[in-house]
């Protein structure tokens, strides 16, 4: 730990005694991870700032939604232009269609769009959706895929859940959970069974295309599109869940990379530049289904929220710019060949998967590509990880099971002295 922490020390004991372990999110608590969680007080750039006033190289990114750093000027200009004419008014807003007309002119599948909350919300949207448009009720999602914590979704659950042991949730009734189905991911063989056996009961298949909440892990080839001609065959519809790879990966997201048509499409994260937003949308005549146009009830007061579609706007224009998403691609290139390097010098049982700017470390020497393989990584050795690198400058997420984001803001020179502290970490988790 920094050995200036006292006041982030004071400020965890205060919090604790009105937020239920002292967060508002189960992984920021650093179970997983140990010590006591550090309170920032800003960031700035490829940079976070503790309340002791420690710097830290950041790859939590907002947990993927700062893909251009932290205080981006046009999204802050445009967020103080904003605040001159309110914070919410309940109504329609121009912003709203401009930033609707964005997503369906940047997502390929997408025709339509509702903006929600969170990604929670839009997934439990996009799945009563799905419901109220194929009159069916069964779901399948797949292990270690995290979608939020609506309670039918909560069954073998990646993030939080996955690193506090508990992929399911106390609270929730089995009749809740009685038409979900949960399925290996990257195994089409066990899904083909499923669908043998239930096809004509699933309403939709809901997957994240690359998982972000088990670590990153990449569909096989041919996954993705033998679970595509799958929910065709049998009527069900397929939602891409992507609130973290949507204009992550690509400016199209994951289905602009691998070519797959799903029927919807969950965004959320970058959406919002940073301030809370989701969004759910896919095929017109799917979407006009949702009230007041069709019979399936979806609301929110705060949808649409000026200030987090202004923020969104001001970031996806930002990522239209030529070259961007090039340059994310030259710096994990960077980055991953000399950690691979490393790993492959040292003895290390550690394992890199990567796309776009996403990576993730996990300690196992087998190859991670699925909930199974992700499992048997060594959480202790990845929690001594942490702390070292931590106490080094570099904040990555407090736990395995989750994604280090590189943004636009980070430096060769900052991705350079990452290395070197994983270089050093490596070395003294090797040590007897």
């Amino acid at each position: 730990m920094p050995q200036n922490y006292s006041k982030s020390i004071n400020s965890y004991q205060e919090a604790l005694k009105f937020i239920p372990g002292g967060v508002n999110s189960p992984v920021r608590a650093f179970k997983a991870v140990g010590g006591q969680p550090i309170f920032m007080e800003k960031g700035e750039g490829a940079f976070l700032y503790d309340i002791d006033g420690n710097q830290y190289i950041d790859y939590l990114g907002g947990w993927g939604s700062l893909i251009l750093g932290h205080r981006h000027p046009g999204v802050i200009s445009a967020l103080e232009e904003a605040l001159k004419k309110g914070t919410s008014f309940g109504t329609p807003t121009e912003l709203e269609t401009a930033l609707a007309r964005e997503i369906v002119a940047a997502v390929p599948s997408v025709e339509m769009v509702r903006l929600v909350n969170s990604g929670t919300e839009a997934t439990m949207s996009a799945l009563r959706l799905a419901r109220g448009y194929t009159g069916r009720n069964k779901i399948i999602k797949f292990e270690g895929c995290y979608h939020g914590h609506a309670d039918f979704l909560l069954v073998k659950a990646g993030s939080g859940a996955l690193t506090l042991g508990r992929p399911t949730s106390a609270g929730i009734s089995p009749q809740v959970i009685a038409d979900t189905i949960v399925a290996p991911y990257n195994d089409l063989t066990a899904l083909d069974e499923v669908f043998a056996r239930e096809g004509e009961n699933i309403a939709a298949v809901i997957i994240e295309p690359v998982a972000g909440n088990m670590g990153v892990i990449l569909p096989q080839p041919g996954f993705l599109e033998g679970l595509r001609e799958l929910t065709r065959h049998y009527g069900a519809l397929l939602i891409f869940d992507e609130v973290i790879t949507g204009f992550r990966l690509a400016y199209g997201g994951a289905q602009e990379i691998y070519g797959i048509d799903p029927d919807l499409t969950c965004l959320g994260k970058i959406i919002g530049g940073g301030l809370p937003i989701g969004a759910y949308g896919g095929k017109r005549r799917i979407m006009e289904q949702v009230a007041p146009v069709g019979p399936v009830y979806q609301a929110g007061t705060l949808a649409g929220n000026p200030l987090a579609v202004t923020a969104g706007l001001a970031t996806l224009r930002a990522l239209k710019q030529p070259g961007i998403y090039d340059d994310l691609a030259r710096k994990i290139k960077y980055m991953v060949s000399n950690l691979t390097g490393i790993i492959q010098e040292l003895p290390a049982e550690v394992t890199l998967n990567h796309i776009g700017s996403m990576v993730t470390i996990f300690f196992t020497p087998v190859k991670v590509k699925d909930y199974q393989t992700a499992c048997h990584s060594n959480t202790e050795k990845y929690a001594r990880f942490f702390q070292c690198m931590l106490a080094r400058g570099i904040y990555l997420p407090p736990s395995q099971f989750e994604t280090c984001f590189v943004s636009l803001s980070h430096t060769e020179e900052q991705i350079s002295q990452t290395i070197e502290a994983f270089k050093k970490c490596i070395l003294e988790l090797s040590l007897p």
